[in-house]
C-alpha cells in the first residue's frame, strides 16, 4: 500500500513539474530515417517528431507498376488519414519490431484509395545498414559507373559487388537484375567468365525464354520493364560462355 501511494505521489509530482509528457513522447516516437521492405518494393520514411506527432510517408510499388502513396502524422503508434469516405478514415498502425517497423491497418478498405489495385503497404519495414540505404545505393551505382567508364574494372567490381552480398534482401527484383548484369559485364572484362555466369544464374531461366514467353509469364508493364534487363542477360551469358562451348 505504501509503495503504491509513493508511486502515485511521485507521478503527480512529475506531472506537476512537466516531466512526464516529454518522456512519454520520446518513448512513443520512432527513429527517424528510411525503412525498406524485403524485396525493396516499399519505402517508409519516418521524420523527426514534432510536439505530439511524427510525420511519415510511405511509397510502394506492386505488380504491373501499381503504386501506393500515403503520408500523415503518427500519434501514439497510429496515423489517421482522411480517405474521402464519409464514415471511415484510413487508420495505419506502426509497431516497433526490433530495428524494423511493422505497418498495418484494420481499415484497409478505406486505405485502398491511396493504392492501385495490385499494390499494398502493410508489411515489415527494415532499417537498412548505412551501405544499403536508397541514397547509399544510388551513390554506389554512380561510383561504379565512373570506375567502369575509366576501365578500372577491379575497383568497379569491388564497389558494386557488396550491393548484392550485403543489400540483396532489400533490393527490388528489377534493380537486382540490372546490378547482376553490370557486375557480370565487369567480370567479363576481368576475364572471370565462371564468376560472370554464376552472377547471372538467377536470371538464366528467364533469359532462355523468348520475348513472347517472357511476356506471358509477367504482368504487361512488368514484362516491358524487365525485358531490356533480360536482353542484356542473354548478351552477357553469350559473352561469358566458356571457351569451346
Amino acid at each position: 500500500m505504501s509503495l503504491t501511494m509513493n508511486a502515485k505521489r511521485f507521478t503527480q509530482l512529475l506531472v506537476g513539474l512537466g516531466v512526464v509528457f516529454p518522456l512519454l513522447a520520446s518513448a512513443q516516437s520512432f527513429e527517424p530515417g528510411v525503412y525498406v521492405t524485403e524485396g525493396g518494393w516499399g519505402t517508409l520514411t519516418i521524420k523527426p517528431a514534432r510536439r505530439d506527432a511524427q510525420p511519415f510517408d510511405i511509397s510502394t510499388i506492386g505488380s504491373n507498376a501499381h503504386t501506393c502513396t500515403l503520408e500523415g502524422d503518427i500519434r501514439n503508434g497510429k496515423a489517421r488519414i482522411s480517405s474521402g469516405m464519409q464514415d471511415q478514415a484510413c487508420i495505419v498502425s506502426f509497431v516497433q519490431k526490433g530495428e524494423a517497423i511493422n505497418v498495418d491497418s484494420q481499415t484497409m478498405e478505406a486505405c485502398r484509395i491511396f493504392c492501385g489495385a495490385r499494390a499494398g503497404f502493410a508489411n515489415l519495414y527494415f532499417k537498412p545498414s548505412a551501405t544499403c540505404t536508397p541514397l547509399a545505393q544510388t551513390q554506389t551505382r554512380k561510383k561504379f559507373k565512373s570506375l567502369y567508364d575509366k576501365k578500372a574494372y577491379a575497383e568497379a567490381r569491388a564497389t558494386l559487388a557488396p550491393l548484392l552480398s550485403e543489400c540483396g534482401k532489400l533490393l527490388h527484383w528489377l534493380e537486382k537484375a540490372w546490378i547482376r548484369n553490370d557486375l557480370a559485364i565487369t567480370l567479363h572484362k576481368l576475364g572471370d567468365l565462371s564468376a560472370c555466369r554464376a552472377v547471372l544464374q538467377p536470371l538464366a531461366t528467364d533469359a532462355a525464354l523468348t520475348d513472347d514467353e517472357l511476356r506471358s509469364n509477367y504482368p504487361p508493364t512488368d514484362a516491358e520493364i524487365y525485358l531490356p534487363a533480360i536482353k542484356a542477360t542473354r548478351t552477357n551469358l553469350r559473352l561469358c560462355k566458356a571457351a569451346g562451348k
